[in-house]
């Protein structure tokens, strides 16, 4: 085991610096944007760019990392990804911004992408768990601490402009300096997602909601805590509570979820996250410490929604389909996420601040009943269980592709 962690150390050390900076930077462009004076819609549609960078470095950022390494790769997307942070300096302008955004998001998947298939090329079976709890401890830890950084200036200067570019580059060393060898680039094969809803309808909205509900507090959140009057040290607090909270009950409630029906712990979850949601409505005014426990909660409840859709899904699928619901899966999340912030934005620019969590519940409600409509329809849910596979904090695993592939050129192998 602890082999296994040194010959990954330098690649977490790398991850943490590069979660420490996206926390950092995601939160200070949604207030930079408000500082601008830029409507609140108008930012969600900014925030929107960095899921569809996701979804299309999820797609073809593969190409990238077979072509050239894993290193190469990762020092590729990390170098673009520090010149784009401080680019936002250059030119204060939406569309702008909305490009970046784009290609921020495109060189994040392709890292997650090299760091997650090298984590798990470096496990075996039996030390696998262990490893991938230290990545997700890794994951969360350096997302919510870099919302603290926000204190070191104010957001409308430069100063965190240049810091997030300086962790972004930082994060290059370590995996730059490692000994360690890197996996062998595999060829990548091009996946679609068909008959997913014919498999799960409740995995697959469960994953479109998941996408919308997550994007949207990931995205807005900031705007929601500044509008509402709440300082810059108290913003951080909020977001890095939802993302701490979401790490602390990833595992108890997957192991719940692996013992009973998963729909039935996904409307527990639902309803937890509706009534935090509505709390968080209730609490913030002020920014008390009800509301930094409610958001924590929320956190937690609400990215459980992703893993537990996507364990049902392939609860219920053939083991052979389980590459092509890999890739169809985070294709339905990408698109859930993109959708979030421009549809939530434009609520709040309609309702206030609060809307953005009327959006939240309102999703969740829909995602209960569509879970509770099912389950009278087909009673039983899978026969057997998938391995519950936790949420990371950008939202989604671009392993899945890679791991796909994978598996992919391993079976023309075999043949």
């Amino acid at each position: 085991m602890w082999e296994t962690i040194r010959s990954i150390a330098s690649l977490l050390l790398s991850y943490g610096l590069l979660l420490l900076a996206n926390g950092l930077f995601g939160t200070l462009l949604g207030l930079r944007s408000k500082l601008e004076g830029f409507s609140t819609e108008t930012t969600g549609f900014i925030m929107a760019g960095y899921f569809v960078g996701l979804l299309l470095g999820a797609l073809y950022a593969v190409r990238v990392v077979a072509a050239v390494g894993h290193i190469r790769a990762f020092a590729a997307f990390a170098s673009i990804m520090s010149v784009a942070v401080l680019a936002h300096l250059l030119r204060i302008d939406p569309v702008t911004w909305l490009i970046l955004r784009i290609v921020a998001g495109f060189c994040m998947a392709g890292m997650v992408m090299v760091t997650e298939s090298w984590i798990h090329e470096r496990s075996t079976n039996k030390t696998r768990g262990r490893v991938l709890s230290l990545y997700m401890m890794t994951n969360y830890l350096g997302a919510g601490l870099g919302q603290f950084l926000l204190t070191v200036a104010h957001p409308a200067e430069f100063q965190l402009f240049v810091i997030s570019s300086i962790i972004f580059s930082l994060a290059l060393v370590p995996i730059l300096l490692t000994s360690a060898s890197s996996p062998k680039p595999v060829s990548p094969q091009r996946m679609r997602f068909r008959d997913l809803f014919a498999i799960s309808p409740v995995g697959v909205t469960g994953t479109i909601a998941a996408g919308l509900m997550n994007s949207s507090l990931n995205s807005m959140g900031p705007i929601y805590a500044a509008e509402n009057g709440l300082s810059i040290t108290q913003i951080s607090t909020f977001m890095a509570s939802t993302i701490l909270g979401g790490m602390v009950l990833q595992f108890p409630i997957g192991r719940l979820s692996d013992r009973l029906d998963r729909r039935t712990i996904m409307i527990f979850t639902a309803l937890a996250a509706i009534a935090c949601a509505l709390g968080i409505v209730w609490a913030t005014p002020g920014g008390s410490w009800p509301m930094f426990l409610l958001t924590a909660l929320y956190g937690g409840f609400a990215f459980t929604v992703y893993p537990l859709s996507a364990a049902q899904v392939n609860d219920l699928a053939d083991v052979n389909q389980r590459v092509q619901i890999a890739a169809g899966l985070l294709i339905a999340y990408g698109i859930g996420a993109i959708a979030g912030p421009i549809v939530a934005s434009q609520i709040m620019g309609q309702m206030g601040p609060q809307g953005l969590f009327i959006f939240i519940s309102a999703i969740a409600s829909g995602l209960v009943l569509i879970t509770i409509v099912r389950m009278a329809m087909r009673p039983r849910g899978g026969a057997r269980k998938a391995p519950y596979l936790p949420l990371g904090s950008i939202g989604f695993s671009g392993k899945q592709l890679y791991t796909a592939a994978l598996k992919s050129l391993q079976r023309k192998k075999g043949k």
